[in-house]
């Protein structure tokens, strides 16, 4: 049975059916509260109080119900409800949350985990709210068991009036602790909404391209479920953080790189007739502001005659294809979060440029995996982050599967980027065979070495070795230039 069907109605703030319905099918999809609400809720109705957190925070216009209109045994939520919505904080809160899916569901996740923490604090500090809490908890087990040896409405009816009383003294307890130490749990709920924003960043990072703002362009391309899968993955293992840091970090290093390249390419290309305002040269922009040449220049405007510079040049700029073989054996363990963020951000340049991309991660084994002009979805990308190879380095098994990869007539002319911090034995006949093809398929190959210098086996395949210290070296970025 779903969760509002089951608690139908059963909220202190002004929630309607739209509200209970959207959060019901919201909760279905978000292991993390699920999670939070089944395993040792702290209080029968604390599952309610999760939907009406929710209703806080997403709806347009929320207000709490009087005191003197909550039943009794939701008394409780009332006095965290309304320590929660008369923090002075709360509406910076909302302006982040409100109408947002996502935002909304994060922070619900965060504020009821930090809520339980802050309830379990004062509990261990105060005797009598954790006598009346051992007592309803084991009231409710023995009415479970009684509802299991009995049919449906036949109670006992001392039992279900011990029930109520514990949940009455759990509310005055709680009640007066709110009263008492309702700053700590301000504190604990002002965590709770910096958490969320640092997660909703960190999938903004992964999900992005390298253009400026992109996140939030390509957010809402991904189903909703999906958002929150990744969003809870980051919010739960370090690992999968450090890869969303390091992928922003990266997307935007790209982003200039890019820039750069698209400002070469405008300086070589000249110029043309048109009125792309952008695009016009320092001249024209002079003869506009002047009063004597300013009508001059607004004639030709409107009629296409002002001179542009001429980007066509840009067009011609990194078109093939892009290979990326990441050393994944057991001495590149601790730069798995780097490494993964930098494929990502690569993969992002290719998605931008609408460039067939494939990711080969190698060690003594290979895989190999295509993203036709760079898109992934977040299981792929959940895949890749969860995905290390380890054992040892054997640098022909990833070259190899990269000629088979470039025999197929979409990644013809590909650009190869070769990541690896060790050295690995080829065989000149296989040396040989790669550069022939490589000639004739006219493909580069950038190798970028980490912590080593011994370059004599990139070398002999490579039109470009790069030692670097980490992928975090300026020298890594030249691969966002290709």
């Amino acid at each position: 049975m779903s969760f509002f069907n089951r608690y139908k109605n059963r909220s202190v703030i002004n929630s309607d059916r739209f509200d209970r319905r959207r959060f019901n099918q919201l909760y279905g999809m978000s292991d993390a509260l699920q999670k939070l609400n089944e395993f040792e809720k702290p209080y029968p109705s604390f599952e309610s109080l999760l939907g009406d957190i929710w209703g806080s925070l997403y709806k347009m216009r929320p207000k709490l119900m009087e005191n003197t209109e909550v039943p009794d045994d939701l008394k409780t939520n009332h006095s965290f409800m309304e320590r929660i919505m008369t923090d002075e904080k709360f509406d910076n809160y909302r302006k982040y949350t409100k109408l947002d899916e996502l935002s909304s569901i994060l922070a619900t996740t965060k504020f009821g985990a930090k809520t339980k923490e802050w309830l379990e604090e004062q509990r261990e500090e105060n005797e009598k709210l954790n006598e009346y809490m051992n007592e309803l908890q084991a009231l409710q087990k023995q009415l479970q068991k009684q509802e299991k040896q009995h049919k449906a409405g036949q109670s006992n009816d001392q039992l279900q009036e011990d029930l109520q009383e514990a949940k009455e003294n759990i509310h005055k307890e709680v009640d007066q602790q709110i009263q008492q130490n309702g700053g700590s749990l301000s504190k604990k709920i002002s965590q709770a909404f910096q958490e969320t924003k640092e997660t909703n960043e960190r999938v903004k990072n992964l999900v992005g391209g390298t253009q400026a703002g992109s996140g939030e362009t390509e957010i809402k391309k991904v189903p909703l479920k999906d958002q929150l899968q990744l969003a809870e993955k980051i919010s739960n293992q370090e690992h999968f953080k450090a890869i969303a840091e390091w992928a922003g970090r990266f997307k935007r290093i790209a982003r200039m790189k890019q820039k750069s390249a698209h400002s070469d390419s405008v300086e070589r290309s000249g110029v043309r007739l048109g009125n792309d305002i952008e695009k016009l040269l320092p001249s024209e922009l002079a003869l506009y502001s002047h009063g004597s040449t300013r009508l001059d220049f607004l004639r030709r405007y409107v009629e296409r005659q002002t001179m542009t510079y001429d980007t066509k040049a840009k067009e011609t700029l990194g078109k093939g294809p892009i290979i990326l073989c990441l050393d994944q054996s057991g001495s590149m363990s601790d730069l798995d979060a780097q490494s993964k963020g930098f494929a990502l951000a690569l993969m992002s340049v290719a998605k931008k440029q609408k460039r067939d991309f494939c990711f080969i991660p190698f060690s003594r084994k290979v895989e190999v995996h295509r993203y036709p002009k760079g898109k992934i979805d977040t299981r792929e990308m959940i895949r890749i982050s969860e995905s290390f190879l380890d054992g040892g380095t054997d640098f022909m098994l990833p070259l190899k599967k990269s000629l088979e990869v470039i025999n197929e007539s979409r990644f013809n002319k590909a650009d190869i980027v070769f990541v690896t911090d060790g050295e690995a034995h080829i065989l000149d006949t296989f040396t040989n065979d790669f550069l022939k093809v490589k000639h004739e398929k006219e493909f580069s190959v950038l190798s970028l070495l980490i912590r080593g210098d011994r370059t004599g086996t990139l070398e002999k395949f490579s039109d470009r070795v790069v030692q670097i210290k980490n992928l975090n070296d300026t020298g890594s970025y030249r691969a966002f230039e290709i």
